[in-house]
């Protein structure tokens, strides 16, 4: 009577969550981050205990086959969810009728040559090795997809440890007692439906948190992105900062600021400037270190952050950025010629953390500016005082259109 009753609770979670997940992907739109699946997870698995409700005695019919099906569709739309939910796009519908239908079949077959025992015995044999699966590909996945959600990627994977255990003692006890161990007041299936009943109402809304925290983590990321070229902004600059300074050892600043980027706003309209704008980026992100912070502080003018960075390596990264600048045309104008341009770039001392960034805007702020004065397309040093000539470019001039910014 006792494991009625949870079955009969364990169905209305299940249609329940089913709804609420259906809505939230609704909600969601595009990337609905497997919501959708685990709706559906929940509704197929939920109408599975239904099936067991109504077929009441254990033995061959279409409802106990039917129900076996549906358990492992269940199976194959939470993993589907989940695989989602990491943003890897996996198909559902086609596999799931594949795999019921296909399970259908072994099923008949496995009864008619072993009898029922061996049936429900395949049955939590496959759901014992399909959650040691998942519990694989989770404590895998900490390292890469899973490794922003390193507390809650465990937390299921024992979760669901412990119903794979069920399986396997359910396993062993049906190889060892026959379909007796199945009666719904024998003492193993209360506490196996115990522990299903406190699954299905944990689970639900842990997942809902997951989902939560991957918005609330994306909508951090937008305010800490600039929207154009996706590089940090300032405030996302500070932050990282922030991050960076308890294992840094001091860093130094890069400013860089595109050449005459006026008149190629003026000459080729903004479309054309910004898609300058983004080739810069991109010219900036291959011209970096790997721990370098790359940010657009607004306009034209860009910034970067050598964390650890001593003042040869600091030189090398602006001189590497102002050649990768100045040789490559990165597109081309509407009248189809090569658009090339420059950068003049100014370098800060060594300062630590966001509590010295200013001051190190200031120092890397007054070398670009002498560095305009000076000609542009160079890099010049903040420091004058012990490094006057350390660092600058002596440049010949660039092939420009119109005398100013671009190369024909």
């Amino acid at each position: 009577m006792i494991a009625t009753l949870l079955v009969g609770m364990l169905c209305a979670y299940l249609l329940s969550f089913s709804v609420m997940f259906l809505l939230i992907s609704r909600r969601l739109g595009r990337d609905r981050m497997g919501t959708d699946a685990f709706a559906v997870g929940n509704l197929i698995l939920g109408a599975a205990y239904m099936l067991q409700l109504l077929e009441g005695s254990v033995g061959l019919s279409w409802m106990g086959v039917l129900n076996h099906a549906l358990t492992l569709g269940a199976l194959l739309a939470y993993s589907v969810g989940g695989l989602r939910f990491f943003g890897r796009p996996t198909p559902l519908l086609r596999p799931l009728a594949a795999l019921g239908l296909g399970h259908v079949v072994v099923q008949i077959l496995v009864e008619w040559a072993w009898g029922p025992v061996a049936r429900y015995a395949l049955l939590s044999a496959v759901c014992a090795l399909w959650f040691v699966g998942m519990v694989v590909v989770l404590v895998a996945g900490l390292r890469t997809f899973a490794c922003d959600l390193r507390a809650e990627a465990l937390l299921l994977a024992a979760l669901i440890s412990g119903i794979g255990v069920l399986n396997a003692l359910k396993l062993a006890k049906l190889l060892a007692g026959g379909l007796a161990t199945l009666h719904m007041d024998g003492q193993f299936q209360v506490v196996f439906y115990v522990y299903m009943c406190s699954l299905a109402t944990i689970i639900p809304p842990f997942i809902v948190w997951l989902v939560l925290r991957r918005l609330t983590d994306r909508l951090r990321d937008m305010a800490a992105r600039d929207p154009l070229t996706q590089l940090l902004n300032r405030r996302g600059l500070t932050e990282a900062l922030k991050m960076q300074q308890r294992h840094s050892n001091g860093a130094r600043l890069l400013l860089i600021d595109l050449d005459h980027f006026k008149r190629i706003n003026d000459q080729y309209g903004h479309h054309t400037g910004d898609a300058v704008l983004c080739a810069i980026s991109d010219v900036l992100r291959e011209a970096v270190r790997a721990e370098d912070l790359v940010c657009r502080m607004g306009g034209e003018e860009f910034a970067v952050v050598c964390p650890g960075a001593d003042e040869a390596t600091a030189g090398g990264v602006a001189e590497r950025i102002r050649q990768a600048v100045a040789s490559t045309a990165r597109l081309q104008t509407p009248d189809g010629e090569a658009l090339r341009c420059t950068v003049t770039v100014g370098i800060s001392g060594r300062f630590d953390g966001d509590a010295s960034l200013e001051q190190a805007m200031q120092v890397a702020d007054a070398a670009l500016y002498r560095g305009k004065h000076a000609g542009r397309n160079r890099v010049e040093w903040g420091d004058t005082s012990t490094n006057q000539n350390r660092g600058q470019s002596a440049l010949s001039e660039v092939p420009v259109l119109a005398g100013v910014i671009c190369d024909p």
